[in-house]
């Protein structure tokens, strides 16, 4: 599974994002998308996972060196960032169950509540009743735990404490093998130990 990007930009109204660009992200990788608060960082994010076309050029899917339309993208995605949000009406039992309906996994519940560090007694809880940080490391937990061949992550340790930086870190640790990662984020520590690193501000 790649990524390929040829002479991707993509525009709003008439200022332009980003443009010009050309990358590939390959299987086993990861990778960092860099640039200060503004840039464009989540707006390359969501082309990537298809939920925003690009204003020119070419995006492509290739698996096994066979494109695949970007109708299919979904069952392969897993993306936890601020403008993705949780059912906070569900309980956090209810949440990960659900969620794992259309995201395979090959952990189960108690695995993943084990993983959470602070869920033991909280399975039940309504998630509108967790801290901000308590969410995040939800959303984290989702999309890391799910068996998809890319995994985004757009500013992961945002409303995390050191104690959950260092979950975040050692979460990575345990499920980044085996697809792509792309990190968006401006804070070295989440992203340090990636393989590449693409500056959005060199495509203006």
């Amino acid at each position: 599974m790649n990524i390929t990007l040829h002479d991707i930009g993509r525009r709003y109204n008439r200022e332009w994002i980003f443009r010009h660009l050309d990358y590939t992200f390959s299987f086993g990788n990861s990778y960092a998308i860099l640039g200060p608060n503004g840039s464009g960082k989540s707006t390359l994010i969501k082309v990537l996972t298809a939920a925003l076309n690009p204003s020119e050029g070419k995006l492509q899917y290739l698996q096994d060196g066979k494109e695949k339309d970007h109708d299919q993208v979904f069952q392969w995605i897993s993306l936890a960032a601020p403008y993705v949000e949780l059912i906070e009406e569900f309980s956090l039992a209810e949440m990960i169950d659900f969620h794992f309906k259309f995201k395979p996994t090959s952990m189960d519940r108690q695995e993943m509540v084990d993983l959470l560090g602070f869920a033991k007694h909280v399975q039940q809880k309504e998630i509108r009743h967790f801290s901000s940080g308590m969410k995040q490391r939800v959303k984290l937990l989702l999309a890391c735990c799910a068996d998809s061949k890319i995994l985004f992550l757009d500013e992961p340790t945002s409303n995390l404490d050191r104690e959950g930086e260092k979950w975040y870190l050692d979460l990575l640790q345990k499920t980044k093998q085996e697809r792509i990662l792309i990190i968006g984020s401006n804070q070295e520590h989440e992203y340090a130990f990636c393989d590449e690193f693409l500056q959005i501000m060199d495509y203006k």
